[in-house]
């Protein structure tokens, strides 16, 4: 009766139920407190869950192997992974289930080092992963954008025959995206005998985030022709290339088809893809009318959709009018501060770019910093914005003062316009921009790794337009293929060209 109650609409049921059969003097199990706690994770019941921790501990059943990865995922669930870490920490001799479940833990709690640390240390121990110890694995590589280990786990997964499990299979296409090796997706997704409706949104978000919309369009009408019927996922990704390719017309038709001829109901997330659509094509007013006109209340994302176009397009009065939207829903982000502030700056509207400044200050609103990342030889670099603007005299920044001289013989100028900042001299402001956390990722990649070997960086936020530029020369010159990932979608420079059509 408990684990049913966990499984259901009203979780915690389970443990009134539980109340009775302490009243009856029954002693709970192991069994009992697995399921307690799964209706605890479930509705995030935080102190329940401490109650029956405590409960299990006197009961000397807490490092059961069904209670320990239970106890785990409440406290993960819970928002508190620190206690989750401690819980497994505790054990003497964790099973694989425990393993599992902390390494998910971390995973979904964006730390992805810490979960690769702990599958070393499965393996280590002796242990057998299983197929879920591979789903996290893969995905943590992903979240990296960590390549050379992906293609590693890639190759355990065909040695230990994990490459059965249609799951692991759309976990490595996904891994291989995402780490910006579109091929090999593609590769295991064509190897595959058997696909679910998963696999297919896999593969159709990964040609959208690398900018082949069309190719993205094109595997739709090919899993219709197999009979396989797509779900929400795979119209997000279908709504995605469309917005990234300027497919406007296309969305709309593939956004109502969506619900007219599937029944699927469109969320928040559709809804933020059509408001993404409108606005990269700059039919900025259409954007708006299509978010106030919207069937359900409008979250602070979708509006932050249409300030990023306004900011894009130039247009202050609307950017003005769609922060005061954001506002009323949520004033403590300080990338809208930032947003808002530099299209003013742009347009010599100081007044307003200092009380904006003023506002995020009195808010609280903290901004984002830039940071970049690139694998080399197993080992993933991180950079920040600014590191170097104090420091010029290590190897690595001398050699992007370097560069940014044979990038200016090549024709590359500096995009000052891009730091807002009206009382500094433009030579200040090259260099702001020269040691933003891109151009330092490439540097370092430039410098540690062979000739014509390809470059894969991972940003954090979006490629900022210089860097977007400098990256084209630098694939020029040095005869170098870069693929950069931000927060938005991949870039592929090559040959002075840029994958996106520098529509972004």
């Amino acid at each position: 009766m408990a684990r049913g109650y966990a499984r259901s609409n009203d979780p915690l049921r389970a443990m009134i139920l539980f109340s009775r059969v302490l009243w009856f003097d029954l002693v709970p199990d192991d069994y009992t407190f697995s399921s307690l706690l799964k209706a605890c994770s479930k509705v995030k019941a935080l102190k329940e869950g401490k109650q029956l921790h405590c409960f299990a501990l006197k009961l000397g059943v807490s490092d059961d192997i069904y209670v320990v990865p239970t106890l785990i995922n409440m406290y993960t669930s819970c928002g508190e992974i620190d206690d989750a870490r401690r819980v497994f920490d505790k054990i003497d001799e964790p099973c694989v289930v425990a393993y599992n479940a902390i390494i998910t833990s971390l995973a979904r709690n964006s730390q992805p080092n810490e979960a690769l640390a702990l599958f070393r240390e499965l393996q280590e121990s002796g242990l057998k992963p299983t197929d879920v110890t591979m789903l996290v694995a893969l995905s943590s590589c992903a979240m990296l954008g960590s390549l050379d280990l992906g293609r590693w786990i890639h190759e355990y997964v065909k040695k230990y025959g994990f490459d059965r499990y249609v799951k692991v299979n759309t976990a490595l296409i996904d891994m291989y995206a995402k780490c910006g090796s579109l091929d090999d997706a593609v590769n295991v997704f064509r190897g595959m005998p058997k696909r679910d409706t998963q696999t297919w949104s896999t593969i159709i978000i990964a040609y959208a985030t690398h900018g082949d919309g069309f190719q993205a369009i094109s595997v739709l009408k090919e899993m219709k022709k197999e009979k396989v019927q797509p779900d929400e996922i795979t119209f997000l990704g279908i709504l995605y290339a469309c917005s990234h390719n300027g497919l406007v017309e296309e969305g709309f038709e593939y956004f109502h088809s969506m619900t007219n001829e599937y029944g699927i109901v469109p969320s928040i997330k559709h809804y933020g893809c059509m408001v993404d659509l409108l606005g990269r094509a700059g039919r900025l007013d259409e954007a708006y009318k299509f978010i106030d006109e919207l069937p359900i209340k409008p979250t602070p994302i979708l509006w932050r959709t249409l300030l990023s176009a306004c900011s894009s397009h130039g247009n202050v009065e609307m950017g003005k009018q769609v922060m005061e939207r954001i506002s009323e829903l949520d004033d403590s982000h300080g990338g809208d501060y930032v947003i808002l502030s530099n299209l003013c700056a742009r347009y010599g509207k100081w007044d307003d770019v200092n009380h904006l400044r003023k506002m995020m200050i009195d808010k609280g609103a903290v901004k984002i910093p830039g940071c970049s990342s690139i694998e080399v030889n197993n080992v993933v670099h991180e950079f920040f914005a600014g590191d170097g603007v104090h420091s010029i005299s290590t190897t690595l920044h001398r050699a992007l003062d370097e560069l940014i001289k044979q990038l200016k013989l090549a024709g590359y100028v500096a995009d000052t316009s891009l730091v807002f900042h009206a009382d500094m001299e433009d030579k200040e402001k090259e260099i702001i921009l020269r040691y933003h956390s891109e151009k330092l990722a490439i540097t370092f990649g430039l410098l540690n790794t062979p000739p014509g070997t390809t470059i894969r960086v991972v940003k954090n936020l979006r490629v900022c337009g210089d860097c977007h530029n400098a990256a084209k020369f630098i694939s020029l010159i040095f005869g170098r293929q870069i693929i950069l990932r931000d927060v938005q979608r991949f870039h592929h420079f090559k040959d002075g060209k840029c994958s996106c059509g520098d529509y972004w």
